[in-house]
């Protein structure tokens, strides 16, 4: 997790848990660590978030960054 998180430049990636569940980071400022290492704690962009334990993860996904829409000039 630590090395998706550092990664520069930064890709997005989902979480995957045990009950098939995933949690989507999308910036780096969207993720926590505890100091023990244990849980983690992954932030939503509109507010709130999920604390997360680590031995529930089971994969790691990185996803395509999203891409901004220009506007085409008629």
């Amino acid at each position: 997790i630590k090395e998706l998180y550092r990664a520069m430049p930064f890709q997005p990636f989902e979480i995957v848990l045990t009950n098939g569940s995933t949690v989507k980071i999308v910036h780096p400022e969207f993720i926590s660590f505890s100091p023990d290492g244990r849980t983690i704690h992954a932030w939503e962009p509109t507010g709130g978030g999920k604390r997360i334990d680590v031995k529930l993860i089971i994969a790691l996904n990185e996803l395509r960054p999203v891409q901004k829409r220009k506007n085409k000039k008629k």
